[in-house]
Parts: C-alpha cells; sequence; structure tokens
C-alpha cells in the first residue's frame, strides 16, 4: 500500500482546497489473484467470467471485474480495509498540487489503458509505469472504474472513478465523477482498497 500524507488537497473540477487525514491506499487495484484468495477463504461467489470459478492463469495479474459494489465491500472487509472515498482516491491521483491527470498535465492517452488504446480488454495492473500518481499509485487513469465508498446521485448509488479501456481518454481524469447502483457489475468495474493510517 502507498502512504498518503495528511494534508491539503486541491478537489474537484474547481480545485477546491480541503483538508485530507493520513491513509494509506492500495498501489494497484485488486487483482483476479487477490480475488480468488477471497472466494477461497470466504465462500463469496467469484465472478461471471471465471470458468468453473477459478481465474484464468492469464487474468490473474489484471484488476477483477464483474464485481458489484456489493461484492467490493465484502472483499475490502475481509481484508481489513475499506474502499477509498472520492476525495482520498482523487488525493492518491492528483498529489497535493492538483495535477490534472497522476502522471502531471499532458494529455497523453499512451499512459493508461483506454479506448484510444485499441486493446480492448484489462490488461496487467503493473503495466503503465509512466502514468503512475505522485504517490507510485498505478492505473488511476484507465483499465477498470473503481467503486468508492462515496454514496452517488441517488439511494443505492456509488462514485466510480478512473475510466476504464471502455472509456474514451477524456473521460479518465481524475475530477471526473461517475456513480452506479450497488448491485451492478460489468467488464469494465473493480475496485481497490484503503486504509486509515495505524
Amino acid at each position: 500500500m502507498a502512504r498518503i500524507a495528511e494534508g491539503i488537497h486541491l478537489c474537484g473540477a474547481a480545485n477546491s482546497r480541503e483538508w485530507i487525514e493520513e491513509y494509506w491506499i492500495d498501489v494497484y487495484p485488486t487483482t483476479n489473484r487477490d480475488y480468488e484468495r477471497f472466494t477461497t477463504a470466504t465462500g463469496h461467489p467469484a465472478p461471471s467470467h471465471w470458468p468453473e470459478g477459478r481465474v484464468p492463469a492469464s487474468l490473474a495479474d489484471h484488476p477483477v471485474v464483474w464485481v458489484s459494489w456489493l461484492d467490493a465491500s465484502a472483499y475490502a472487509a475481509w481484508a481489513g480495509k475499506v474502499l477509498p472515498s472520492s476525495r482520498q482516491w482523487e488525493k492518491a491521483a492528483r498529489g497535493t498540487t492538483g495535477e490534472r491527470y497522476p502522471w502531471g498535465t499532458s494529455p497523453t492517452a499512451a499512459k493508461c489503458n483506454v479506448r484510444e488504446s485499441g486493446i480492448a480488454g484489462t490488461t496487467a495492473v503493473s503495466r503503465y509505469h509512466s502514468g503512475v500518481s505522485p504517490y507510485g499509485v498505478y492505473d488511476l487513469c484507465g483499465n477498470t472504474w473503481e467503486w468508492l465508498s462515496t454514496p452517488g446521485s441517488a439511494s443505492g448509488r456509488y462514485q466510480l472513478k478512473g475510466s476504464a479501456f471502455t472509456s474514451p481518454f477524456y473521460r479518465c481524469e481524475p475530477t471526473s465523477v461517475n456513480d452506479a447502483s450497488m448491485d451492478m457489475s460489468d467488464e469494465d468495474t473493480g475496485f481497490r482498497c484503503a486504509t486509515p493510517l495505524r
């Protein structure tokens, strides 16, 4: 996990200044390998695309998908963690100076797995070294949307950030807001976890 120090953070499209307490966040999204440990230990249902409930070896280091907010929350609780809030996630992506992208201000689609990449599927979570955030956190733009603990626009909905391999590049900015029903699962939606400073 990456340690994110407490302090002022520029957040949202208006770059409002907010204080964020210190916390830790996963360097990578939760992978299929990580999630399989959870399903094996708990009997929680496996994602629908795993044959016979087991992750294919070729996808072990890819972010888990076809998981709802409920699934992501169950995993986080099992792991002794939580889903990050929208503000925590955004600070991990933009740093203390509120960069436009994790890597800075340059709109470079080649630094992440978005529609323009032409890959049309998830990639290993450690692939995009040039796209890491100031805290060394990977895949905060592209690959998969990530579930957050912050409620969405209506009851039973939660925010997602990061965009995905299915998304046009312009949607990957960390200030962008998206939300979905807590029971929604899709081929381009996963999560990562956070925890308060111990």
